[in-house]
C-alpha cells in the first residue's frame, strides 16, 4: 500500500492589515486589552479579493515548491467557512479553473478550524487507496466577510489568509497518522447562524445580523484546552512518540492564551512550539498551512522532521496529525 507525504506547503495572506489601533476606531477596545487577551497585534484583510483567488495563490506557490505541475493533480480539496458561493459552486472548483485544472475531482469541505486536519485525513486516504496520486490541499478563508465589525469579542479575532499543500506517494515522511472527532452538541457556541436553511436570508435575518460569526468564547476556550490536551496525548500515545521527539508543534492560531495553556500542560519548550497568532489571527482552516509555510520560509522546518499540528473549531470540531515533512 501506498504511503501519502506531505511534498510541499505554501501561503498566501492579502497585503491589507487591521491593527489593534484601527480596530480602537470602530469598537469600544485596546490594544492593551486586545494583547491581553489573545495575543494578536495585527490581522490581513483582503481587501478586493475573494476566497478561490486567496486559495489559488497560496496553491501555486505549494505546487511550484513540490516541482510537479497542474497536469499532475487529480485532485482538489478546499477546507474554508467563508467561501465564494454559499451553495454552489464550490470553492475548490474555482481555484481548481483559476489554476487551469481540469477534469480532477474538486469539492469542499466545512469543518471549521480544524478543516486543514480534516484535509489531511481525506488526502492520507485518497493516497493510500490507490484513488489518486497528487491531491492539492487547500484551506482558504475571506472571514473579514462573515466577521460583525460591531462585535467586539469576535472582530478582533478573525483575519483573512490562505495556505495549501501538496500530498503525494512516498516510500518515506509519511503522514503517520491523523485523528478527526466532532461533537454537534456544542454547535450552538461557535455559529454563524444566518443564510442557511434555518435562518434563510432575508432582512429580518440581516437586521439581526445573524450572517455574522457569533461565539461564546469562555465556553469555547475551557473545552478547546481540554480537548486538545487530550487529543494529543491520545495520538503520542497511540504511535509510541514522546513529546521531546517533536520536532515542530503547530497548532491551530486561534488565541496565544489557548496555545500557551496546551503547549504548558503538554511540556513542549518555545523552541519546538510556532505560533503566527500574533500576526495574522485566526484564519481558521488557514491557520495551521500558514503557519507550516512560515516555519518553512524560517528554515525551522526541514526534510524527515516530525511535526504535530492540533485544531479545534466550530461544530465542535478537533482533531490532530503527526506526520514527516517530505519538503525538500
Amino acid at each position: 500500500m501506498p504511503k501519502a507525504s506531505l511534498i510541499s506547503i505554501g501561503a498566501y495572506v492579502p497585503k491589507d492589515t487591521l491593527t489593534n489601533f484601527d480596530l480602537e476606531k470602530m469598537v469600544e477596545t485596546s490594544d492593551e486589552w486586545i494583547v491581553k487577551r489573545t495575543g494578536i497585534h495585527t490581522r490581513h484583510i483582503a481587501t478586493g479579493e475573494i476566497t478561490s483567488e486567496i486559495g489559488a495563490k497560496a496553491a501555486q506557490v505549494a505546487i511550484k515548491r513540490a516541482g510537479i505541475t497542474t497536469n499532475d493533480i487529480d485532485a482538489v480539496i478546499c477546507a474554508t467557512i467563508s467561501p465564494d458561493h454559499l451553495c454552489m459552486p464550490s470553492t475548490a472548483c474555482k481555484i481548481a479553473k483559476i489554476l487551469g485544472i481540469d477534469n480532477v475531482t474538486a469539492f469542499d469541505i466545512s469543518a471549521a478550524c480544524t478543516g486543514f486536519i480534516y484535509l489531511l485525513e481525506l488526502a492520507k486516504s485518497l493516497i493510500e487507496s490507490g484513488a489518486k496520486k497528487n491531491v492539492l490541499i487547500v484551506g482558504a478563508e475571506k472571514l473579514s466577510s462573515i466577521v460583525d465589525y460591531k462585535d467586539r469579542s469576535t472582530c478582533i479575532l478573525f483575519g483573512d489568509g490562505a495556505g495549501a499543500a501538496i500530498v503525494t506517494a512516498s516510500e518515506e515522511n509519511e503522514i503517520i497518522d491523523v485523528h478527526t472527532a466532532s461533537d454537534g452538541n456544542f454547535a450552538d457556541l461557535l455559529i454563524t447562524p444566518g443564510c442557511g436553511s434555518v435562518y434563510p436570508c432575508s432582512p429580518q435575518m440581516l437586521e439581526e445580523r445573524l450572517n455574522f460569526i457569533q461565539m461564546a468564547g469562555n465556553e469555547v476556550f475551557k473545552i478547546a484546552v481540554q480537548t486538545l490536551t487530550k487529543d494529543v496525548i491520545d495520538i503520542l500515545e497511540k504511535n509510541g512518540v514522546t513529546s521531546d521527539e517533536i520536532d515542530l508543534f503547530i497548532p491551530h492560531q486561534a488565541n496565544l492564551r489557548i496555545i500557551d495553556a496546551v503547549k504548558q500542560r503538554l511540556n513542549f519548550s518555545d523552541s519546538q512550539c510556532v505560533v503566527t497568532v500574533g500576526k495574522y489571527g485566526n484564519t481558521s482552516s488557514a491557520s495551521i498551512p500558514m503557519a507550516i509555510n512560515e516555519a518553512y520560509e524560517e528554515g525551522r522546518l526541514k526534510n524527515g522532521d516530525l511535526m504535530l499540528l492540533d485544531a479545534f473549531g466550530g461544530g465542535f470540531t478537533w482533531g490532530s496529525a503527526l506526520l514527516k515533512f517530505g519538503g525538500k
